[in-house]
């Protein structure tokens, strides 16, 4: 009598090349995976709003202060310091801002929940742009709240409600492109802790050290040469020129330029490094 012997099943491993064709998503659903994670951080904040002290506790505070700290020193008067206190205050908060981006985004990786995210069914960038775009969110309400507060201790920019619309979104162009770098930091950093600190280390010097809070001519020639080339204060100097004056000038085109150059550099690296570990 003969006896059938049993078949063993050979477990078959999936070459790379196909588990990446597998991977491969369409660019409409990456755009909605996108969108999906996007809203998964506004979820977030509104579970958290301890989140939005930065961009609401913060431009109060800092208006408050150099108004009244600094406003009879350096321009003689409050009001008359508000047209170039405003948009520094601006531009230094949203820009700050942006850090968070690479800090949640360094937490998430940690926590493990990117891990997650990588057995789902979904496009594998989805979590980083989903980030990205969620965090324009904060950069709109930080403008939103420095205006505001502009306005009632006696900000009323000349410029009139276009130009001062058209500087909010050139401000919330330039802290994305900058959170680019701030997210490549978030990947490659060990620990949220580190991007924190490096962050702050290279954006406290650009926002002070610029045209953001007491005029150029009053700073000693060493100081000057560094301030007129910062592309801190050719933002700063974009937006006064559109909520003082309603005038574009040459400020506005070298930041958005700079903004153009900063996405083209650092978000195929911060892609490329996300996908590495993604």
């Amino acid at each position: 009598m003969s006896t059938i012997a049993p078949t063993r099943q050979v477990a078959r491993i999936t070459p790379p090349s196909e588990r990446n064709l597998k991977n491969r998503t369409s660019i409409g659903q990456t755009l909605r995976n996108t969108f999906t994670m996007a809203y998964r951080g506004l979820v977030k904040i509104r579970r958290t709003p301890e989140q939005l002290v930065d961009v609401t506790v913060q431009p109060i505070i800092f208006t408050l202060m150099f108004a009244y700290l600094f406003g009879g020193a350096i321009a003689g008067s409050v009001a008359g310091y508000l047209p170039q206190l405003i948009p520094g205050i601006l531009v230094q908060t949203v820009i700050t801002t942006s850090v968070v981006t690479g800090v949640q985004l360094r937490e998430d990786m940690d926590k493990g929940v990117f891990d997650r995210f990588r057995s789902l069914p979904i496009a594998r960038i989805a979590p980083l742009s989903g980030a990205l775009l969620a965090d324009t969110v904060r950069y709109a309400i930080a403008t939103t709240i420095t205006f505001v507060v502009g306005y009632v201790i006696g900000y009323h920019p000349a410029g009139g409600i276009g130009p001062v619309v058209l500087a909010a979104l050139l401000v919330i162009a330039c802290s994305w492109a900058i959170s680019w770098i701030f997210a490549f930091f978030g990947v490659i950093a060990r620990t949220a802790s580190s991007v924190q600190g490096i962050s702050m280390l290279v954006l406290f010097p650009l926002t002070f050290l610029s045209n953001a809070y007491v005029p150029v001519k009053s700073l000693v020639p060493a100081l000057q040469w560094f301030v007129n080339i910062n592309p801190i204060s050719h933002l700063v100097t974009a937006v006064r020129d559109l909520a003082n004056n309603g005038t574009v000038g040459a400020d506005l085109w070298i930041s958005l330029l700079g903004a153009v150059v900063i996405v083209l550099v650092f978000a195929p690296l911060t892609v490329r490094a996300y996908m590495r570990k993604a």
